[in-house]
């Protein structure tokens, strides 16, 4: 009951907290909000609409599971039908919190002051508003952890019982409850591959968290006395679940963009942290105590010494220290800091989660008159340093840096909507794809435009002149210094031989093909394979 009453709280939460920021025109303020909804949407809105629209630097899983309802324009345009997923996603991580919490430390108090330091957190609750990837992240990861947590005590607890039986005759009667018990062990362990592979194919943060998790299992079981072999054998019958996931994107990825990974040459590296290893993980625990408040992470980070400690003495709470696997999403922005990647705030966000469980779980182990002393101080300071519904907050204000911007760039919608011919737009979505969203709300779709998932169209129309193919030109002139465009405009004046620059707005410009040949330039639409 307790588990329910939990997952519909959240659940009312989650839908307050949605309904709040759609009013304040806040739902689709960040770019990547837009940019996710074009990726789900372009699978089947496009001029070659198909599987290899599915590429990107992205992970396919949030797209894939929009990709029907955004095709109902009012969804794509409003990103609601993403926005009930994430809201879905952040009760089910609060109820794991709580369930993980509960379940293993036995206390009411330490899951609630836990589930609360998630739960009301601003900038969780905002993210879980929108269509961005990191509910989703969130949800998977967390149940996956949480799932082999209780898999690695049935592990054990099945090798115990094993040990303590001699192998006799009359041990006969237990093999019913022996098969019982081993099927049960499957049946989580298989649970929890299935997260991890959802997981690692939503967001990058979650590869450092499985492989934490699945060598923190196999460590775990051989220091509790398991075979170092059967060991490795139980851990490998989890991890070929993200092992597999992981495999297939690599191959989608080749297939469609020409690389096994993207992981460059979309940002310019400005960052400060640049090969600067110890900044770079600096930056990434500045941006925690940011986004919880000093004090919160202070009382969490204790409580989650006293669960190490704990769990280090006692065989028993051993298993606790796979939750240490959740803080290695931190792995990625640091690494990401470290290559120059831009500092975004919002890559923290998720150390939430890990925050929440191990400060709940170190809560959860102390005696019971200071178990009760710290929940109810951590829930105080919670609230106190970072209320759930603040006028601002530091992911609310990254998520309106474009929000100006977008304003501008309604002047060239106007330009464009006004003389629009039904001819191609070139356009990068790399660059541009949260406005080739915003031009929805004008009556344009995703097959109007010529962008990096056309293939060979795409490529022809930068080598040969965006004449070859468009009727227009859209060119980002600012952000990142300039897209592609931009940067062949200024390299190649014949790049965009007879277009005349028609207008400007928001840092992107539009360009519209002059000459006498426009006629030829129907919209058509390419059935073929990107490769040919």
């Amino acid at each position: 009951m307790d588990v329910r009453l939990v997952a519909l709280a959240t659940a009312l939460l989650g839908v307050t907290a949605a309904v709040l920021y759609y009013q304040q025109e806040l739902t689709l303020s960040h770019y990547d909000a837009k940019g996710h909804l074009v990726v789900a949407r372009r699978i089947f809105d496009s001029l070659r609409p198909g599987w290899w629209q599915i590429g990107a630097v992205w992970l396919p899983l949030p797209h894939l599971l929009n990709m029907l309802p955004v095709q109902i324009d009012w969804l794509y345009r409003t990103g609601l039908s993403a926005v009930a997923m994430s809201i879905a996603c952040f009760s089910a991580t609060a109820t794991t919190i709580w369930w993980w919490i509960r379940r293993s430390t036995g206390s009411r108090i330490a899951a609630a002051a836990g589930t609360l330091v998630f739960a009301t957190q601003p900038d969780v609750l905002y993210l879980q508003s929108t269509p961005m990837t990191e509910p989703l992240l969130m949800a998977c990861t967390t149940l996956g952890v949480a799932l082999i947590w209780r898999w690695v005590i049935e592990v054990m607890d099945a090798h115990d019982r094993t040990t303590t039986h001699a192998a006799n005759a009359k041990d006969v009667a237990d093999d019913a409850e022996t098969a019982e018990r081993e099927r049960r062990i499957a049946r989580i362990g298989r649970w929890a591959g299935i997260a991890f592979a959802a997981a690692v194919l939503t967001r990058y943060e979650a590869w450092p968290i499985t492989a934490a998790a699945l060598s923190l299992s196999v460590l775990v079981m051989i220091a509790m006395g398991a075979p170092i072999v059967g060991s490795f054998k139980r851990g490998f019958s989890i991890a070929i679940f993200p092992i597999v996931a992981i495999l297939a994107f690599l191959i989608l990825s080749r297939a469609t963009v020409g690389s096994w990974l993207v992981t460059g040459g979309f940002y310019i590296p400005d960052n400060p942290d640049y090969h600067r290893p110890f900044k770079a993980l600096g930056s990434v625990w500045w941006a925690l105590r940011q986004l919880n408040g000093t004090l919160t992470v202070s009382i969490a980070t204790g409580a989650a010494l006293i669960c190490l400690v704990i769990a280090l003495v006692r065989r028993v709470h051993r298993p606790l220290l796979i939750a240490a696997a959740l803080t290695a999403s931190a792995a990625l922005p640091a690494f990401a800091f470290y290559n120059g990647h831009p500092f975004r705030i919002r890559y923290m966000v998720t150390l939430t989660v890990a925050t929440a469980v191990c400060g709940g779980l170190g809560i959860g182990l102390l005696p019971r008159i200071a178990r009760v002393a710290v929940a109810v101080l951590l829930a105080i300071v919670t609230l106190g340093e970072t209320p759930p519904f603040p006028r601002t907050s530091p992911m609310l204000a990254e998520a309106q840096w474009d929000k100006p911007r977008s304003h501008e760039r309604q002047k060239v919608t106007a330009c464009l909507r006004a003389q629009y011919d039904g001819a191609p737009i070139l356009a990068s979505m790399g660059s541009l794809a949260h406005y080739m969203q915003e031009t929805s709300h004008a009556g344009f779709n995703l097959r109007d435009y010529i962008h990096e998932g056309l293939g060979q169209i795409w490529t022809s129309s930068l080598e040969m002149g965006a004449r070859h193919h468009a009727g227009w030109v859209l060119i980002e002139e600012q952000a990142e210094g300039g897209d592609e465009l931009a940067k062949l405009r200024d390299a190649n004046p014949a790049f965009l031989a007879g277009f005349t620059r028609l207008c400007e707005g928001g840092g992107v410009a539009l360009y519209k093909r002059d000459t006498a040949s426009r006629a030829s330039l129907q919209k058509r639409t390419w059935n073929v394979a990107p490769s040919e």
